[in-house]
């Protein structure tokens, strides 16, 4: 697995490790199967949050509260084939979508219902941290 996108998370505060189980729960709740990268980077990390950059913040949710949140935020109801992660910690939430194989990384407005306004940033996980940075 390359892990060159970490030098861009110097400065979040990385969750702790998580286990395989807990994964598990979520790809059955959410029916999905979760990116091997994102996958990897949740059992070692189970999230992170801080500033990617001076001028960009991520949010990577940790594992127990991707369930509750999507069901906080009705995707399945308003946005279907979306299962939010994260966020900037503003207006924008991120999000798998698994209308495409392999799942597209999105960026969407937490202020929309229309799955239409869902921007592709990445292919995978460590496109998605890069990006995010480079913005």
């Amino acid at each position: 697995m390359n892990l060159d996108y970490m030098k861009y998370m110097t400065e979040m505060d990385l969750g702790q490790s998580n286990s395989e189980e807990d994964l598990k729960k979520i790809e059955t709740r959410l029916q999905i199967t979760l990116p091997e990268e994102y996958r990897l980077f949740m059992i070692e990390h189970n999230g992170a949050e801080g500033p990617i950059v001076e001028e960009n913040y991520l949010v990577i949710w940790p594992a127990e509260e991707i369930v509750d949140l999507n069901e906080a935020y009705g995707v399945s109801d308003f946005t279907p084939g979306l299962v939010y992660f994260g966020s900037d910690g503003g207006g924008t939430v991120y999000a798998f979508d698994k209308r495409s194989i392999p799942y597209s990384i999105v960026k969407f407005p937490f202020d929309s219902i229309h799955i239409e306004d869902a921007e592709i940033i990445a292919d995978r996980f460590d496109e998605f941290v890069k990006k995010v940075h480079d913005e």
